[in-house]
Order: C-alpha cells, then sequence, then structure tokens
C-alpha cells in the first residue's frame, strides 16, 4: 500500500510535465532514473539544481568549492541570509534546500574544486553534465573529460545583461574549443568582476541549460548551435557553429586542460576581490587543531567545514584539502605569501 501512495504521490507531482507531450510518462521515467552533475553552485548552477531537483532527476551531484556570501543572494537562489551568516559551502546549502523541496530524489553535495587531478573521478558514472562555472578555464577542462568519456555536457555563461549557452553531444556537435580556441588573457573579456550581473540573465540562460537536460535525459537530439541573448536590448542570436576538423579537443582530442597543461594553481576569482589557491599535492589537514596553533595569529574561527583567519584586512578561508581563499587581494603574490607563512608551502 506504501508504494501505491509514493507512486500516486509522484505521478502527482510531475503530473503538468508528464502532460508535455515531449516528455510523457516514459520521459519522466526516464528522468527518475537520470544521474545528473552540477558543476558550479553560483548564480547559474543554483537555477539548475532548482528545475532538476522539481523536474525529478533521480540522483543530482552537486559540486562547487565556495562558501555562501551575502553578495550572492542576488541572483543565486537557494541560498539565504542564514546560510551567508554561517559561511555554509554553497553544496551543502543547496542540498538542504533541494532535499526539502523534493525528498523522492538522491542529492549529493560535494565540496570540492574540479581539477585535472579529480575531473574524472567525480564526473564517474554520472549521464550529463551542466555548467554552473565561472571561469574558461574549468569550462575548457569540462570539455576535455566530457569528450574524453563521451559524456554530453551543456555550457553556460552569463556576465552583464548578457548570456550564451551551447548543448554539446561529443561525437555530434561541435565542441566548446570549436567556438573558442583558447581562454584569452586575463582582463581582456567582460568578466562579472567588470560588467556586474543581472540576476534575471542568469535566470535565463540557467532555465535554458535546464530545458537542454531535459531534452537529452529523454532522447531528444540537441541542436548544437549557440544560443546568444541580451537581455538589456531584447536580442536573441542562435548561431550555427561547424565542427572543427583542426579543433585541439574534439578533432585531435588533445587534452591541453585534463592533461594539466593550461590549468594555474593560483585563480583571481570573478568579482570577489579574492585568489584562490590550490595546493600542488591536496591533503587532509586537521582543522580543528589547526584552528588551536593559529588562535595567537589573528582571528580564527571553526564552522565544521572551512576553517577562517582574519589577519588585519585580509582573510584566509581553508578547506580541509589545504585549498584556500585568500580575500581582501587580487595579487597572486601576495596571497601565496599569506598562505605558506599561516598555513605553510
Amino acid at each position: 500500500m506504501g508504494e501505491v501512495i509514493r507512486k500516486q504521490h509522484s505521478e502527482g507531482r510531475y503530473a503538468k510535465q508528464v502532460l508535455f507531450k515531449p516528455i510523457g510518462p516514459e520521459g519522466q521515467e526516464r528522468i527518475s532514473r537520470a544521474r545528473v552533475v552540477v558543476v558550479g553552485l553560483g548564480a547559474l548552477g543554483t537555477v539548475i539544481a532548482n528545475n532538476l531537483c522539481r523536474a525529478g532527476v533521480g540522483h543530482l551531484c552537486l559540486i562547487d568549492r565556495d562558501f555562501v556570501e551575502l553578495g550572492n543572494l542576488q541572483r543565486q537562489v537557494l541560498f539565504d541570509e542564514q546560510d551567508a551568516r554561517e559561511r555554509l559551502p554553497k553544496a551543502i546549502a543547496a542540498a538542504a534546500k533541494l532535499r526539502a523541496i523534493n525528498s523522492e530524489i538522491e542529492v549529493e553535495p560535494l565540496i570540492a574544486d574540479v581539477t585535472p587531478r579529480n575531473v574524472e573521478q567525480l564526473l564517474a558514472g554520472c549521464d550529463l553534465v551542466l555548467d554552473g562555472t565561472d571561469n574558461l578555464e574549468t569550462r575548457f577542462l569540462l570539455n576535455d573529460v566530457c569528450i574524453k568519456l563521451n559524456l554530453s555536457w551543456v555550457y553556460g555563461g552569463a556576465s552583464g545583461a548578457a548570456g550564451s549557452t551551447m548543448t554539446i553531444v561529443p561525437g555530434k556537435t561541435p565542441c566548446l574549443r570549436c567556438v573558442i580556441n583558447h581562454a584569452p588573457p586575463p582582463g581582456t573579456m567582460p568578466s562579472c568582476d567588470t560588467e556586474g550581473v543581472l540576476g534575471a540573465i542568469t535566470g535565463i540562460i540557467a532555465s535554458m541549460e535546464s530545458a537542454e537536460a531535459l531534452k537529452l535525459l529523454t532522447g531528444h537530439a540537441p541542436g548544437g548551435s549557440l544560443l546568444i541573448i541580451d537581455l538589456w536590448e531584447r536580442e536573441f542570436h542562435d548561431v550555427k557553429v561547424e565542427r572543427r576538423p583542426d579543433c585541439p579537443a574534439c578533432g585531435a582530442r588533445q587534452f591541453d586542460y585534463l592533461n594539466g597543461e593550461r590549468v594555474a594553481w593560483t585563480i583571481v576569482l570573478c568579482g570577489r576581490n579574492s585568489v584562490q589557491i590550490i595546493p600542488p599535492d591536496e591533503n587532509e589537514i586537521a582543522l580543528p587543531d589547526l584552528q588551536r596553533r593559529l588562535a595567537s595569529v589573528g582571528t580564527v574561527s571553526y564552522n565544521g567545514y572551512l576553517l577562517s583567519l582574519q589577519v588585519e584586512d585580509r582573510e584566509i578561508v581553508l578547506f580541509p584539502t589545504g585549498r584556500a581563499v585568500i580575500r581582501g587581494t587580487t595579487d597572486e603574490a601576495e596571497a601565496r605569501t599569506l598562505y605558506a607563512r599561516y598555513i605553510g608551502s
């Protein structure tokens, strides 16, 4: 009897989606069996995760390296002021919200930075990857690994009032490097740091990504075009993209980003006045012990997930693997110096 009630409840939950003919009952069943990874839980990723949770994706894996801050709340829809006060990791805060929305699916939060060292392990066994990241380096890394593993993924990006998205199916559509061969030099492309970002455009791009995800999960063919939207000017461009035979990724299968040849271990974070540092070897750190050692240095706190050290007008936020965010500077050399001084080399 309990199984019958649960089934009826499930059918009621997704009834309007099942009525949509391109999905129907069979499509809903496929959605319920799917394993989807959302990489990045910022403005794009929170909307994507929210949409797919409500759509009934059976297993959602949420990967993010960061914690919630007050400035996120303008556009990152799964967080609230309490999350920011507690500085909860975004993956943990998002998972709690999603589990309250839909208890029928599995939500797996992972506090991790996606790097060449761990990306294949993080994506193992999934059916689809959704891009909620904020930098081209990580997107090129996702492009590399998805081509290598023959995984479909959906790219999305937004800055100011403009955004773009493209669905990538290895062997069938162009890949991201067919469109952008390599990341341009720092400071040469618009970013949220220089342009700001309108919450509405991130919601639209993320919703487009979510719709593409449902199409792929229910067996519908992707278009392979690049959709570009300027929301402020009400301009929409659907750009046809061809596969490049000389593409280093999907053509030559030369995985520059997966091989680590183009990934730096210090990254200036967009719009954050912060630098992220990834140590050459990430090893587990006993943060409570480190908290005691640093007590005489500055204001130090530990919330069970990350450690914060405030020294004058700089803050070091340290994760258990040794990864850190140095807040209050965009000078990579200064950030490395602070890390070495207080955490170690």
